[in-house]
C-alpha cells in the first residue's frame, strides 16, 4: 500500500501542457464530493517511525477519516451485526441505506485520486463510469435475487429525484443565497444532457406503446422485450458517443472552472495540487469499498419488502423516493453547496449528468446483464412511472431554456417532486404487479366494447386534441414574435407599406 506511481510530469506543480480540471480528471461529480471532504493533519502521523504501518496509518486517515461524512461509517458494521445476529430485518435496511451513503462519496474521492496516475482521459473514464456505481451495484445485485420492480422503481427515482430535488434546492437556495444578482449558466450543457434525457424517454415509451396497443398483453410480451433489448444496446451506444464528446472533442464544455476547485476565499473545498494516497492504495481501497457497498446492497434488497411492511410504506414509495434521496445526499450536498456560491455551471453538471448516466448507461446496461443471465427485464416502467418521469424531464427542459435562473424556479421544481412523492406515497400496487392495465377486456359474446376502454380512448384523444391547441398556440405566437421583428423597420418607411400588408395577409 506503500507503493506509489509516479503522477504525469510536473511543471511548476501542473502537469505539463493540460489545464488544471485535465490534470486532474475533474468532473462535476468528483467536484460535488470535494464539497464534502474535509483536510487532514498528517502531523502526529508522520512521527511513526515504522513506515509500513505509518502508511497505512495516512491511508486510514485519509479514505475513513478525510469526509465530513466519516460519522456515518459507523453504520457499515452495525447493518453487519444486524444481519448476523437476525435483529429486526428493517434495522438492518436502515442501516444498509445509511452505510451507503459515505461510501459513494469516498468511492468518488478513490477514482480522482487513481485519475492523478492514469491521466486525463483515463480518469475521465473512470469517473463516467464509477460515478453511479452504488445505484448500478444496488440495481445488479436486486436483479440476481429477481425483484425487477425494486431496480426499475430505484433508478427511475434516482433520474426524478436528480431532476427536481437535487436541481430544485441548487437552484432555490442559490436564488435565495443571490437574490441581488442574476444567476446566469451555460446553457449548451444543459442542452446535451436534456437531448440524451428526451432520447431515454423515448425509449421508455415505446415499450409501453407498444404494450397497451394490443388487446392481449401475450402478443406484445416478446415484441415488447425484444425492443427494450434493442434500445438499449442503442442507448448504450449513444452514452459512447456522449463520452467522446464528453473527453475528447468538445472537452471544454464539461471542464468544471477553476476558481470552482480553489476557491480561496472558502475552506470547504479541498484543492488538491497532489495525490494523497498511492495508485496501488488507491485500487485496493476501491476494491474494498465495491465489496461492502455489494454487501450493503444485497441487504437493502433482500429487506426491502420487510422494511415496507414494518414502516407502512409502499415498496415504490420507498424505492422512488426514500433510496434515491439518501443515495444522493453527496450529489445533493455539493451541488447546493456550489450554487450558494452562484456556480451554477457545476450544480447543473452534477444534477443533469448525474441523470444523464443513470438514465443512458445503468438502466440499458441492467437490461442487458439481465438478458445475460436469463432474467426478462424491460424498458417497460409502467404508466404511473414513465408518465411522471415524462413531466419531469420536460418540466426540467422548460426551466432551462433560456441560461439564467432565481429561486422560483427551483422552487417550482421542488413542489413538483413533493407532489410525486406523496402520489407515490398513496400509490399501494404489490412489488410484482404494474400499474398498467389491459385497457380491452374479452367480451361476451356479442357484446361491445366496455365503459373503460371508451373512457380511456376519449381520455387519449382529448389528451392529443389538447396537446395539439398548445401546439397551435405557440406556432401562432412565435409567428407573432417574427411578424412584429419585420413589421417594426418596415413601419419606419412609408414607401414600403405595400410590403407589410403583403406580410400581414400571409
Amino acid at each position: 500500500m506503500a507503493l506509489l506511481q509516479e503522477p504525469w510530469p510536473l511543471e511548476h506543480g501542473n502537469v505539463k501542457g493540460l489545464s488544471k480540471e485535465m490534470r486532474h480528471g475533474h468532473s462535476a461529480h468528483n467536484i460535488s464530493s470535494s464539497s464534502l471532504r474535509k483536510k487532514s493533519d498528517p502531523t502526529l502521523v508522520s512521527k511513526l517511525r515504522y513506515g509500513l504501518l505509518r502508511n497505512l496509518l495516512a491511508n486510514l486517515q485519509e479514505v475513513i477519516l478525510g469526509t465530513k461524512l466519516s460519522i456515518l461509517f459507523p453504520a457499515i458494521p452495525l447493518a453487519i451485526l444486524a444481519e448476523c445476529y437476525g435483529f429486526g430485518r428493517p434495522w438492518v435496511f436502515a442501516m444498509s441505506l445509511l452505510g451507503l451513503t459515505p461510501l459513494a462519496e469516498r468511492v468518488s474521492f478513490l477514482t480522482e485520486q487513481i485519475a492523478y496516475y492514469t491521466g486525463p482521459t483515463v480518469g475521465g473514464l473512470l469517473n463516467a463510469t464509477c460515478g453511479n456505481a452504488t445505484e448500478l451495484i444496488i440495481a445488479i445485485l436486486a436483479l440476481r435475487q429477481r425483484k425487477i420492480e425494486v431496480v426499475k422503481y430505484s433508478l427511475l427515482g434516482s433520474v426524478i429525484s436528480n431532476l427536481l430535488l437535487v436541481l430544485g434546492t441548487s437552484l432555490f437556495c442559490g436564488g435565495i443565497a443571490n437574490i441581488s444578482k442574476e444567476q446566469k449558466y451555460d446553457r449548451k450543457l444543459a442542452d446535451v444532457n436534456i437531448l440524451l434525457l428526451l432520447m431515454a424517454l423515448l425509449c421508455y415509451m415505446l415499450p409501453l406503446l407498444l404494450r397497451i396497443s394490443s388487446s392481449s398483453t401475450a402478443f406484445t410480451a416478446v415484441p415488447t422485450l425484444q425492443l427494450s433489448r434493442s434500445s438499449s444496446l442503442v442507448m448504450l451506444l449513444a452514452y459512447i458517443a456522449y463520452i467522446v464528446f464528453q473527453l475528447v472533442t468538445h472537452r471544454q464544455l464539461f471542464e468544471a472552472p477553476e476558481e470552482s476547485v480553489d476557491g480561496d476565499d472558502d475552506d470547504d473545498v479541498i484543492s488538491e495540487e497532489a495525490p494523497v494516497i498511492g495508485f496501488w492504495s488507491g485500487i485496493a481501497w476501491l476494491v474494498g469499498m465495491t465489496a461492502i457497498i455489494a454487501l450493503l446492497s444485497e441487504y437493502l434488497a433482500r429487506t426491502i419488502e420487510d422494511a415496507s411492511d414494518s414502516w407502512g410504506l409502499s415498496v415504490s414509495f420507498i424505492s422512488v423516493i426514500l433510496l434515491p434521496v439518501v443515495g444522493n445526499a453527496t450529489e445533493h450536498a455539493g451541488a447546493v453547496i456550489f450554487a450558494f456560491k452562484n456556480k451554477l455551471d457545476i450544480s447543473l453538471g452534477i444534477a443533469l449528468g448525474s441523470a444523464t448516466q443513470i438514465s443512458m448507461f445503468v438502466v440499458p446496461l441492467c437490461v442487458i446483464v439481465a438478458w445475460i443471465i436469463g432474467i426478462k427485464m424491460d424498458l417497460n416502467f409502467n404508466l404511473l412511472e414513465t408518465g411522471t418521469l415524462a413531466l419531469a424531464i420536460t418540466t426540467t427542459a422548460f426551466t432551462l431554456q433560456d441560461g439564467t435562473s432565481h429561486y422560483l424556479k427551483g422552487l417550482a421544481l421542488l413542489l413538483c417532486y413533493i407532489v410525486i412523492g406523496v402520489c407515490f406515497f398513496l400509490f399501494k400496487a404489490p412489488l410484482n404487479q404494474g400499474n398498467v392495465i389491459n385497457f380491452v377486456v374479452k367480451p361476451a359474446p356479442g357484446a361491445v366494447l366496455t365503459s373503460q376502454y371508451t373512457d380511456c380512448r376519449k381520455a387519449i384523444k382529448q389528451a392529443i386534441f389538447v396537446l395539439f391547441e398548445i401546439i397551435v398556440v405557440m406556432v401562432s405566437e412565435l409567428k407573432w414574435k417574427i411578424l412584429q421583428r419585420v413589421t417594426v423597420p418596415l413601419l419606419l418607411c412609408e414607401d414600403r407599406l405595400p410590403t407589410l400588408c403583403h406580410i400581414v395577409l400571409i
